[in-house]
């Protein structure tokens, strides 16, 4: 994990994200979120496999991002990754841009990008 700009960590995600590895991931994530970061990046560029569990937690990482005003970044994402993403309705999700409040406004200068 990348920490030199702690209002943007980077999350390096390699090898495969699966049921026996996600729970790690979703943990570090709930962490992470905690300091309310403005954007939250994870870099897919070893990202090897991922199944339902995996996909499950990107879908967490916005949704608490969305809570706490956080946009989520992907980066380096693997043109099997991007087809579920599209396949699964998730890139959707991850164009919109976090909300601050109940009211449902975006946070000013935030976005997000897959």
């Amino acid at each position: 994990m990348d920490r030199s700009n702690p209002a943007v960590p980077v999350v390096v995600v390699g090898g495969d994200l699966a049921y026996a590895t996600a729970g790690p991931l979703r943990a570090e994530i709930d962490r992470l979120l905690t300091a309310r970061p403005t954007t939250l990046v994870f870099d897919f560029g070893d990202l090897q496999f991922m199944d339902s569990t995996g996909l499950s937690v990107i879908v967490h990482a916005w949704r608490e991002g969305q809570h706490a005003g956080t946009a989520i970044e992907l980066r380096s994402v693997p043109r099997f990754l991007e087809t579920i993403l599209d396949l699964t309705g998730v890139t959707g999700l991850l164009d919109r841009s976090p909300v601050d409040d109940a009211a449902g406004r975006p946070v000013p200068g935030s976005t997000a990008s897959a």
